[in-house]
């Protein structure tokens, strides 16, 4: 039966609280007011402001990559949805589940051509694996169950609610069912028994693995049983999430240089996609080859993104009878680091300092193949990459990693130039009270871009290319940044500095900012 005193708005934040969403993440406006409203009288959900909406859907990202389930964007018609464009790419590319709330013009206000009108429906599609709009009070709850339906399908992906003001604001709202998210389908047999005979057969085998089982302690084990069976084990460049340090085993990363790619696996004739597919590199570059497989090497699907990788490559392993496995890594016994500040001697008193369980979110680009293995050693922790390479992402998904394990400590690592993307973040970590400590890679340059000036055949660097590709004259300040959002900071030109303000802006609760002047 109707409940006529429920509006539409109402149904819809109560359908999706009802199915588990705890989190809204919302930079609203005049078309928002009535969600607003709602979510003021749904204590399940917790709402967070974001002074930007790259922010909001960055956040919603790292809640999702953290606790597998979606959280809520809450976007102001297209050019909302716009600005949170590029952090909504990368969560495509992270397969985060994420439901974008996005408010629209009334119905009959649609077709006026008002100042804010644009087509929303176009502008959503190329990173929405589902769209649904709410067209009457009445259908707002089912539209909702559907979202959640969606965004949690098998390999999880973000979608998008449209929700017109007039809907939200009316009367007749009908609750959803209760959706629970469906668990991936299994591998056929035929896969497997087609993957098992052929690294029966190959000389020099590799199994690249993505996805859920890159996170899973029982996949770990059994990756580490692969490679002592002979199989090399290898994980896409930048995945979503990846556990690691300490008593763990780790698997080699795809190189992001593709002829470095290339080069490493030579002699492969069998690479086996778990959880994955076929790499390419991020970018074509003269006389270099796009696809990451080296000539004459076959490749075979165990699984596919949609499929149960952790439940696939525990069947492998009993198939192969491979019961042994290949050494974890070990503690890293790391002495106090003196002198000028690099970034090795950073991942360095990241390995001494940070605490179990830490997670980091990872946007420092041209330094985080530093970081990332000179904190190979360091206590276990979880690594949030960038996914999809749209750079600006890492303070925003650690405000949302940060809520989603309340209990667990955040670190953000961000080249300077990436940080500016986004730089309103600092505000909702202060407004929040999250203990994240962000670490500013402060180089006064895109190195990166200079980097791939070189790669590309460009040709020589001029003065207008070179200033297109710094951050100097003026330099950032943001020391002056953070306080001026509410934050702690400090800048550190020596290891000394850093590790000790490291150390305790970890054991502070509240959010730190570190510039690491390097």
């Amino acid at each position: 039966m109707v409940n006529n005193k429920k509006t539409g708005s109402q149904a819809l934040v109560a359908t999706l609280a009802n199915c588990g969403v705890t989190h809204c993440f919302a930079n609203p406006g005049t078309s928002e007011m009535h969600l607003i409203q709602a979510l003021d009288k749904e204590p399940r959900i917790h709402s967070v402001l974001c002074l930007f909406e790259g922010v909001a859907s960055a956040a919603a990202d790292g809640f999702a990559r953290i606790s597998g389930v979606p959280a809520i964007t809450l976007l102001h018609l297209g050019p909302g949805y716009g600005n949170a464009l590029a952090n909504i790419h990368n969560a495509r590319r992270a397969y985060s589940p994420m439901i974008n709330i996005v408010g629209d013009h009334a119905t009959y206000h649609r077709d006026l051509d008002a100042p804010l009108t644009s087509d929303i429906e176009t502008i959503v599609k190329a990173n929405s694996s589902w769209i649904g709009v709410a067209e009457t009070a009445l259908e707002a709850g089912e539209v909702a169950a559907k979202s959640f339906e969606a965004a949690t399908n098998a390999p999880n992906s973000p979608v998008t609610l449209i929700l017109p003001a007039d809907t939200a604001w009316t009367d007749g709202g009908v609750d959803g069912p209760n959706v629970i998210a469906k668990s991936p389908s299994l591998v056929t047999s035929q896969a497997l028994d087609e993957v098992v005979g052929a690294i029966k057969a190959a000389q020099k085998p590799i199994i690249l693995v993505g996805g859920a089982a890159l996170y899973d302690e029982g996949a770990l084990n059994n990756m580490a049983r692969l490679a002592k069976a002979g199989v090399r084990v290898m994980i896409d460049t930048f995945p979503a999430r990846q556990a690691r340090g300490a008593g763990r085993f780790a698997p080699e990363k795809m190189q992001y240089f593709a002829e470095m790619a290339i080069s490493s696996m030579a002699g492969v004739d069998l690479m086996i996609l778990a959880g994955t597919s076929i790499p390419c590199a991020f970018f074509a570059y003269p006389n270099t080859p796009s696809i990451l497989v080296p000539d004459g090497c076959v490749t075979l699907t165990l699984s596919e993104r949609c499929e149960d990788t952790i439940e696939a490559l525990q069947k492998l392993v009993d198939a192969l009878g491979a019961v042994e496995m290949a050494a974890v890594v070990t503690a890293a016994q790391m002495p106090a680091p003196t002198g000028p500040l690099n970034p090795a001697k950073i991942a360095q008193s990241l390995s001494r300092h940070m605490p179990e369980n830490t997670i980091i979110c990872d946007d420092s680009v041209s330094n985080g193949f530093a970081m990332y293995f000179g904190t190979m050693g360091a206590k276990k922790h979880d690594w949030l990459a960038l996914t999809g390479g749209a750079i600006g992402i890492g303070l925003s998904m650690a405000i949302g990693a940060q809520m989603a394990a309340p209990q667990r400590k955040t670190i953000a690592l961000s080249g300077d130039g990436s940080a500016m993307y986004a730089i309103q973040a600092l505000w909702t970590m202060a407004r929040e009270k999250l203990p994240i400590v962000t670490i500013i890679f402060a180089n006064h340059d895109y190195k990166v871009l200079n980097i791939e000036m070189m790669r590309t055949g460009a040709g020589d660097v001029g003065a207008t290319a070179k200033s297109m590709l710094s951050l100097a004259n003026p330099n950032l300040d943001f020391v002056a940044l953070a306080k001026g959002h509410g934050v702690q900071a400090a800048s550190v030109t020596t290891s000394e500095e850093f590790d000790e303000i490291l150390e305790s802006a970890l054991a502070s609760n509240e959010p730190w900012l570190i510039e690491a002047m390097i």
